[in-house]
């Protein structure tokens, strides 16, 4: 009698393939459930996406299926996720909203396949089983692929494992058609997703190491590099397809080294003509520093995005997080630290997993973001040292079943806790949305919404109108403008609302591309047509009421919801600055918190802040201060009605109590005099400037006049 079951077998991988595949979209599910729970996410009878940069690819698939998009509107038309998204929309029966809320459980739940695949090269199916019940729910893995997390991360990490598979395979199998398949898993990472750059070029090097290292001599594994090196170039997927198959063809029919050579020779040449190595120095100088600023080739100095992107953050300092991100518990980690070690001993073949493990450690400098490229081969490595364990004390059959069970079963439940404490939300609330749908009643789809970038994707997505800023076009000049028109005063922000729009439209009308973008050349060009010698002189004079504008070509409007509280002071920080130092003002203050409790003549909020029951002082940090002013706000009749109390003229701080639903605003004179604060909280605008369109307790949206 046999004493264990052989798991290698076609039939045994299928089956560990569909039950880890099956585990996790029901994983996803959970969220699905819990989302449908409350009608505030849920618009048009499905629940939104919880994902920003979801809606612009959304809004490239809508585009898609109307068959036409506006010129300049940013459109994600030509991206992989949204042609790939509106084939489905044709092909299937369900609608575009439900679609980009399942997609990403079902794709990214094919991770699986690639994990046991790889583990039956080793002899070892069970623990690629293992690998892909781990990896597909582990914390960033999960927090980045659940369900309504529409984007492209929903195969950004199985597309490079099945380059991994093909990378494997043709080592092991050293036959030409094996190397076919890395390669055309590259091209089509790399048109799925455009920063997939880095770690293509990783691998591709990785492999020609091993081939230098272990087998130098296999004229097979050149011509595989060879092969991979051609997916590698800077060319479109259609000609590095042609290609490819052209070199195989040739590949099978020659062994003549001087012309595996030659073929290499001529795809170096492309790949360093076209910047091969651009991208992979663009992306490290984005999210390796942390300078607070980034120059212009006007000299002009802008705050840096990247010091305010919490992906982008460091994780040096906090290794626990570090850890449970990739492999959910700490005593997992280890295990699968050492399991990657073990099968580096018993097989070599796979130190060419090293690039992901380098990209995922890399974000304990470089941001959190990153740890999801170690989650797949530190699952590898759990499952392999479990049951290398096994065959380590010589553990049989039903032991053998019931152990691996078991560990398998502690090993997830950390995940499984951390799936059903994730309770993310929709990007944007019903009533939001559904302001948003109105509003697209009423607006050209020419016309332009000021608003923060964070909000940029869903409002084209549901307004089908243009924005100034957004998920990822958001640098340092634009970010100055759009932040000016929120913190500065009315007229600043009018005159400089009306100066980003028009000049933006001239500067796509002028370009073939929008390698304009970024380089601070609009403000250059405001100040040169309004013979201003420096910026200092430039905004003195856009913040005067008799600065003449350029002529109104579009409709400019004003986005500002509630939300946007949450986001304030960063929003400042853009505007706050000195352009010519880069060193930023004293920072406003700007807070804002719910009472707790009444305790004595104070009132405790949730901020730690305690505020006199006849709201005259506040203590902030137990240090006791004048309220200057008291503005109390509630809703008579569907109409906004401001109280004003002036308590101390010479007191700096304000509240803002919104009574309808228990805000205080805690705020200094800079921030109270804000557009955002003034036109939000207050509904007070400049009736020369600006014109309500809507006005609601969660968004208000004005028209700008001139």
């Amino acid at each position: 009698m046999r004493d264990s079951i052989d798991f290698n077998t076609k039939s045994w991988a299928i089956i560990f393939m569909i039950i880890s595949f099956v585990f996790g979209i029901l994983a996803r599910y959970y969220w699905v459930y819990w989302a449908g729970g409350y009608d505030e996410m849920i618009f048009n009878d499905q629940i939104m996406i919880n994902t920003n940069d979801g809606y612009v690819f959304a809004e490239g698939a809508r585009d898609l299926i109307a068959g036409f998009h506006q010129p300049h509107d940013l459109s994600y038309v030509d991206q992989l996720l949204s042609k790939v998204t509106a084939l489905l929309y044709f092909i299937t029966p369900f609608k575009l909203e439900t679609i980009i809320l399942h997609m990403s459980s079902v794709f990214s739940s094919l991770v699986v396949i690639p994990l046991i695949l790889i583990a039956k090269e080793f002899k070892k199916t069970e623990a690629g089983f293992i690998a892909a019940l781990i990896s597909v729910v582990a914390h960033s893995y999960y927090n980045r692929t659940m369900a309504g997390y529409y984007d492209t991360d929903m195969l950004n990490i199985t597309l490079p494992c099945f380059i991994l598979y093909g990378l494997i395979l043709a080592v092991i199998k050293k036959e030409l058609k094996f190397a076919l398949i890395a390669p055309i898993f590259m091209i089509i990472y790399f048109w799925w997703y455009g920063s997939s750059y880095s770690l293509n070029l990783a691998l591709t090097f990785m492999f020609l190491l091993y081939i230098f290292i272990f087998d130098r001599k296999n004229l097979t594994l050149y011509k595989a590099f060879v092969l991979l090196f051609i997916s590698l170039m800077i060319l479109s997927a259609y000609i590095k397809f042609i290609l490819l198959f052209l070199c195989f063809y040739i590949f099978l029919k020659t062994d003549n080294k001087k012309i595996i050579a030659s073929i290499f020779a001529i795809c170096f040449l492309i790949f360093a003509f076209n910047g091969g190595l651009s991208p992979v120095l663009s992306e490290l100088k984005f999210y390796a520093t942390r300078n607070s600023v980034v120059a212009t080739t006007t000299q002009l100095m802008f705050f840096n995005i990247s010091n305010t992107i919490q992906e982008a953050g460091k994780l040096i300092d906090d290794f626990d997080l570090f850890m449970a991100r990739i492999s959910s518990h700490t005593i997992v980690f280890f295990l699968s630290l050492i399991g990657v070690f073990w099968v580096f001993i018993k097989n070599k073949t796979f130190i060419l997993s090293l690039p992901f493990l380098g990209l995922g450690f890399i974000s304990l400098f470089a941001g959190l973001r990153f740890t999801i490229y170690a989650v797949p081969i530190m699952g590898l490595g759990f499952g392999f040292f479990i049951v290398y364990l096994c065959d380590f004390f010589n553990i049989k059959k039903w032991f053998k079943f019931a152990f691996l069970s078991i560990v398998t079963a502690l090993a997830i439940y950390p995940s499984l806790k951390h799936i059903y404490e994730y309770k993310t939300y929709s990007v944007f609330f019903n009533n939001e949305v559904k302001i948003l749908d109105k509003f697209k009643t009423m607006a050209n789809v020419e016309d332009y919404f000021v608003s923060w970038w964070d909000y940029g994707y869903p409002i084209r997505y549901y307004a089908d109108v243009k924005t100034l800023v957004d998920g990822s076009k958001h640098p340092g000049d634009y970010n100055f403008l759009v932040s000016s028109s929120l913190f500065k005063d009315q007229i600043t922000s009018a005159n400089l609302a009306r100066l980003a729009v028009e000049y933006t439209e001239r500067e796509y009308n002028s370009h073939d591309d929008y390698s304009w973008v970024g380089k601070g050349l609009l403000i250059d060009k405001m100040m040169k047509d309004y013979n201003a010698s420096n910026i200092d002189d430039f905004l003195n004079m856009v913040s005067s009421k008799d600065f003449k504008p350029p002529r109104k070509t579009r409709e400019v409007y004003y986005y500002l919801p509630k939300r946007m509280m949450n986001i304030f002071n960063v929003i400042t920080y853009f505007s706050n600055i000195d352009l010519k130092t880069g060193k930023s003002y004293p920072e406003p203050f700007f807070s804002y918190a719910y009472a707790l409790e009444k305790q004595g003549n104070e009132v405790l909020l949730n901020n730690g802040f305690r505020i006199s029951y006849d709201m005259k002082n506040i203590k902030i940090n137990s240090q006791k201060i004048a309220v200057k002013n008291l503005f109390v706000t509630e809703y008579e009749n569907s109409k906004l009605k401001v109280s004003e109390y002036n308590f101390n003229n010479s007191g700096v701080i304000n509240i803002i109590y919104m009574k309808g639903s228990g805000v205080f605003v805690i705020c200094d004179d800079v921030a109270l005099n804000s557009s955002y604060v003034q036109m939000f909280m207050l509904e007070r605008y400049d009736s020369e400037l600006f014109e309500p369109v809507i006005l609601d307790d969660d968004v208000k949206i004005y028209r700008l006049k001139r």
